[in-house]
């Protein structure tokens, strides 16, 4: 059983520089958009040391996200069709960030608070 709940948090994970992906996440995301794997690449990545990324779009709570994050509803508008690594997420019965989230809400007394990334 998870010990956090997606659904309450602002999408830290989408925040991540690097969210790399594979040639099928690529074809994946080419599928869901019609579009061919290179136009897809060229649309949707951009290349790291470690090989492709996806790109990122400015946020007001963490600076920069993932170019498939809404950023009204903090929820992914690929999500049938998202990476593996963001399938896989967490990789572990817990999420640190969730419990992070869930400490630093009751710490303030406000349970949609979202501390902010500066810099």
């Amino acid at each position: 059983m998870a010990c956090y709940d997606c659904s309450k948090c602002p999408a830290y994970c989408c925040s991540y520089d690097r969210i790399g992906v594979s040639n099928r996440d690529i074809a994946r995301l080419a599928k869901h958009f019609e579009i061919d794997a290179e136009t897809a690449a060229k649309r949707f990545t951009k290349d790291s040391a470690d090989g492709p990324v996806l790109r990122h779009q400015k946020d007001e709570i963490y600076g920069s996200v993932c170019m498939f994050l809404d950023i009204k509803t903090r929820r992914c508008t690929v999500y049938e069709a998202r990476p593996d690594v963001c399938h896989e997420y967490p990789d572990r019965p817990r999420c640190g960030y969730y419990d992070f989230l869930k400490w630093e809400r009751e710490f303030q007394a406000d349970q949609k608070f979202v501390p902010l990334k500066h810099g």
